[in-house]
Order: C-alpha cells, then sequence, then structure tokens
C-alpha cells in the first residue's frame, strides 16, 4: 500500500463505527478520506455498494454510512445505532 492509501485509510479508520467491513466497502466505494465521505449521501453509497457487489447489504449498512458521515461532516462521533430510527421513518427497511 502507497504511502497516500495509508493515510486516507488510516483517516478513515479513526471513525468511530467504521472497522475493516467498513473500510472495505469504503474502497468498493472509491472514498478514500474523510473529506470525500463529508460529501457523500448514505442512500447513494447503500444503492451503489449493493449494485457494485450484487449482494443486497444489511440495512445497518445505512446506519453506519450515516453515522461515518455524520461524524466526517460535524466531528460528532455517534453509534451507528442512533441514526436507526433515522432510516426507519425514511425508507421503511
Amino acid at each position: 500500500m502507497t504511502k497516500p492509501a495509508r493515510a486516507a485509510a488510516n483517516d478513515l479508520k479513526g471513525l468511530r463505527n467504521v472497522g475493516p467491513a467498513m473500510l472495505r466497502d469504503f474502497a468498493t466505494l472509491g472514498i478514500t478520506s474523510r473529506a470525500q465521505l463529508a460529501r457523500a449521501d448514505a442512500d447513494e453509497l447503500y444503492a451503489r455498494l449493493q449494485i457494485l457487489t450484487n449482494t443486497r447489504h444489511d440495512p445497518c449498512v445505512w446506519d453506519v454510512f450515516a453515522a461515518a458521515i455524520h461524524q466526517a461532516r460535524a466531528g460528532e462521533a455517534r453509534d451507528w445505532w442512533t441514526f436507526t430510527p433515522i432510516r426507519k421513518a425514511r425508507h421503511r427497511l
């Protein structure tokens, strides 16, 4: 892994709720930095991940995307499950 790639992975790794599986999902989606994540949309990431992997992912993945995006934008780390009621109200997933 190149030095810039390691720095990007470390930038994302420091987010609450982001473990190895989510880092792989971000890599699949081409998300390499918090700045890039801050510009992202959880609905779009969730839909695109399912298309790229040809797999239906657990709806909680949306919650983790939302939590990571929130932290990247606001600097506030919240548990992923605090976003579950928002997803359920919006998506009925």
